[in-house]
């Protein structure tokens, strides 16, 4: 019996399979329930007892043996079912992947920034949780004062006042604090008031205020610097307006309006019917301002402006609801792909 297992396992390494039937084939002969690993060992009760330790090992190496090879042949069966179904075909394409791009907002807000970088302008930062004097004190904005009204707040404590900035007019007294002239930054970033949710409003939205304090700083100053950025944003086939305006922080102020480049200046629900859209508040940095953070008025003069960035990106891509923005509709947003 032990030369014919010395048989068997030769027969067994010699045996070469090439189709997934072949080893099937071996399956069955030597390890199927009638096959010759069953057989042999159905030989184990015709051994002597004090033979049976000795002739199971030999019978247990012979069975690993003989699995061990199904195994080899199995995985070496290059179009057997096992294999085929992870078979991978290298000369297929690969699967595309989709490009994302671009918030609308950030396109614009990243031209802006960089149109008024170029005329010198730094960008500054600051938190989007404010505390009162930040936000409304420092601004000539005091305790009771009726323009508090203009902005309805969302605020976070009471005691003392905190609550989520209604503008970045809040950067600009911040640096102001440093002392550093002269200054001349643009802030960037989202706000929050408690605004019911239109086409034309939101609870929360993007602005970009900006502010240049210096000596001898005129109103000339102001809008010539804005001329420059709304041709650069918009090009030139439009027409431009300044209106007398009223904020606490500036003095005089005024609002800047372009005409309607949806409608042509025809009336639509964004430009509500006249033809025209007011895209920016500004003025010269009011003096209670200045001494609030610390800066001499009698010395230094300085103007302001502010703009709200979906404002602008309606008016450049001509979107007709603000709303559209927050949605996160992929089939909105992927038309911004190539954009700028």
């Amino acid at each position: 019996m032990v030369q014919k297992i010395e048989e068997y396992k030769n027969e067994i390494k010699n045996f070469v399979a090439q189709k997934s039937e072949e080893v099937e084939n071996f399956r069955i002969k030597y390890l199927g329930s009638k096959g010759l690993v069953k057989e042999v060992m159905a030989e184990m009760k015709n051994v002597a007892a004090d033979k049976k330790r000795e002739f199971g090992q030999l019978l247990n190496e012979f069975k690993i043996y003989t699995e061990a090879k199904y195994e080899e042949l199995k995985a070496a069966t290059t179009n057997g079912q096992v294999t085929t179904t992870n078979e991978i075909d290298l000369s297929l394409p690969g699967d595309p992947l989709p490009l994302g791009s671009r918030h609308p907002i950030s396109l614009v807000r990243n031209q802006i920034v960089s149109i008024f970088q170029r005329l010198g302008f730094a960008v500054a930062e600051g938190p989007e949780i404010e505390d009162d004097w930040h936000n409304f004190t420092a601004l000539n904005l005091p305790e009771n004062h009726p323009a508090r009204d203009m902005q309805d707040t969302f605020y976070i404590s009471q005691n003392p006042d905190w609550l989520l900035r209604t503008h970045t007019s809040s950067v600009q007294v911040r640096e102001m604090e440093k002392g550093i002239l002269p200054l001349r930054i643009i802030c960037p970033g989202r706000v929050y008031r408690n605004e019911t949710i239109s086409a034309r409003a939101h609870c929360f939205f993007h602005q970009v205020e900006g502010l240049y304090i210096a000596e001898n700083v005129s109103f000339a100053d102001l809008k010539q610097t804005l001329y420059f950025f709304v041709k650069e944003m918009f090009g030139e086939n439009f027409k431009v307006r300044f209106r007398p305006s009223y904020f606490p922080f500036t003095e005089p102020s005024a609002e800047m309006d372009i005409s309607c480049l949806i409608c042509g200046g025809k009336g639509c629900n964004v430009c509500k019917h006249t033809g025209w859209v007011e895209i920016l508040g500004c003025g010269m940095v009011h003096p209670n301002l200045l001494d609030n953070c610390g800066i001499d008025s009698n010395k230094y003069t300085g103007f302001a402006f502010g703009m709200g960035i979906e404002r602008i990106t309606m008016l450049k891509y001509q979107i007709k609801d603000l709303r559209l923005f927050s949605e996160n509709d992929v089939r909105f947003l992927k038309q911004f792909t190539s954009a700028m």
